[in-house]
């Protein structure tokens, strides 16, 4: 026994006295195993622009969760984008599906698809005619129209969308359309809307919406109906009919597993950092975020929040329907499984914000980040917080991390550049250049890049501080 503590004794005095050794052959593992996390491909260009490496795969049997048979991987998919429901998240993991795999987005000619307008098929952005064009991936902001989005989609197009509490939904709502909501305009907090919304309200004038059953309005019905049980029934068996999953805001990681079994994807495909959060610190291992102490204007008494759900009873109803039909589906996928899955997701997202993000995947104030070219749009009456990608990454994680946390804005951008190229237009009549199709125009300040965008009549959708006294009606994701 003695010699047996002794021998165990110098083999730790052996390490101990080899730490340098030790040291390097620990960094050389750590920079291995980041690689092959981050797809790598070493054996081709990082210049290879075309194709994306895929993102992250942990270097193990089970790394990917259980086994999804032979089922093929869903690319023809439409997501409806809800407002301010965690939905932004949602659109950059398809934008990264995409990417990586030469998919084609339906991308619309600015931002949006003409919202709040309904919804019409001239508004994607190479449409030629009712399928004429193959589109695989459409995802970016609308008031639902089913049967113009069959003009554009396929057949067997995935159709998924997400909610959100409406008391949570209308503190983010106030919080980013105070300017662009007349209801909201005249109340110096949420708190005093909901006391009387009727005092404030006025469905005639454009852009309340944001303030009155706005998820019941995206999803293309009619939000200023009077409420009663038959028309909330009839309004959640019209999105059933349309969506085979909605997603819920407030389960974030459980509604990513239910996904990507949805789409036959692999786990690491729906593996996110959050995007577009607002005044927002990291709360347990969720990796999602949890709201900090909420500015006086968004501060709310228990009564408030009860009238708000009185006043968005129709968005309140579709949630709980579609809550309850959440957790039965999770009861059907199993909850061991669900929990088995969730585990792996949070400590797949965990090695990512440790390879990909400074300072442990802080959100960090827009105008600190350093690169102007991926910090969020601002507005409204909270800073919208964004990432610092660690420094000294090799090129192909660099560019597998950047794509994790590139914004909204950004992002359709670099699809777009991609999907139409100015180099490939062809000339207009008279040999004169096409101007490339958009309705935005950019200037930049120390805060990052600051959008203007028409409305399809061609006002001005949000303020520029640069442009004085033009109205304001900021147009947020």
């Amino acid at each position: 026994m003695v010699f047996r503590r002794s021998s165990r004794r110098m083999r730790w005095l052996r390490c101990y006295r080899m730490g340098p050794i030790w040291k390097a052959l620990l960094v050389f593992v750590l920079i291995a195993f980041a690689g092959q996390l981050l797809g790598v491909i070493f054996n081709k260009s990082w210049m290879q622009t075309e194709r994306p490496h895929s993102l992250y795969y942990l270097p193990s049997e089970n790394s990917q969760g259980e086994s999804l048979g032979s089922c093929q991987p869903s690319i023809h998919i439409m997501f409806l984008k809800t407002h301010k429901t965690a939905s932004s998240t949602v659109l950059n993991l398809l934008y990264r599906f995409g990417e990586e795999r030469g998919l084609k987005f339906a991308l619309p000619m600015g931002y949006q698809f003409g919202y709040p307008l309904p919804f019409i098929a001239l508004r994607v952005k190479g449409y030629r005619g009712s399928h004429l064009a193959e589109f695989d991936i459409m995802g970016n902001h609308m008031r639902f129209n089913k049967p113009e989005v069959e003009k554009v989609m396929p057949a067997d197009t995935f159709y998924f969308s997400i909610l959100r509490d409406p008391v949570a939904l209308a503190e983010s709502s106030y919080a980013y359309y105070k300017n662009v909501a007349p209801a909201f305009r005249r109340v110096k907090g949420l708190g005093e809307f909901a006391d009387n919304p009727y005092k404030y309200y006025d469905p005639r004038l454009r852009n309340n919406h944001y303030a009155h059953n706005l998820m019941w309005f995206d999803f293309g019905l009619d939000h200023t109906s009077n409420f009663s049980f038959a028309l909330v029934k009839r309004g959640v068996a019209a999105v059933r009919q349309n969506f085979k999953l909605i997603l819920i805001s407030e389960y974030f990681d459980q509604s990513m597993v239910l996904l990507r079994h949805a789409l036959c994807w692999p786990l690491d495909a729906v593996v996110s950092f959050s995007l577009n959060a607002r005044q927002q610190m990291p709360r347990g291992r969720s990796g999602w975020v949890g709201k900090a102490a909420a500015p006086a204007p968004l501060a709310l008494t228990d009564k408030q929040r009860s009238k708000l759900r009185e006043w968005n009873a129709l968005d309140w109803h579709l949630y709980q329907a579609f809550n309850l039909t959440f957790w039965q589906e999770v009861e059907r996928f199993g909850r061991s499984r669900m929990e088995s899955e969730v585990a792996l997701l949070r400590t797949k997202r965990e090695v990512l914000t440790r390879i990909c993000l400074r300072d442990g995947g802080r959100l960090v104030e827009a105008s600190r980040i350093r690169d102007k070219t991926i910090r969020p749009f601002q507005s409204g009456l909270v800073k919208i917080l964004g990432y610092e990608l660690q420094s000294g990454l090799d090129n192909a994680t660099w560019e597998a991390c950047l794509r994790m946390i590139r914004p909204e804005i950004q992002y359709k951008d670099l699809l777009d550049l991609r999907q139409f190229p100015r180099a490939q237009q062809p000339p207009a009549a008279g040999g004169l250049p096409v101007k490339r199709e958009s309705s935005v125009l950019r200037t930049e300040d120390h805060g990052g890049k600051r959008l203007v965008e028409k409305d399809w009549d061609g006002t001005i959708l949000f303020r520029n501080l640069t442009l004085g006294q033009v109205d304001s009606k900021v147009r947020l994701r």
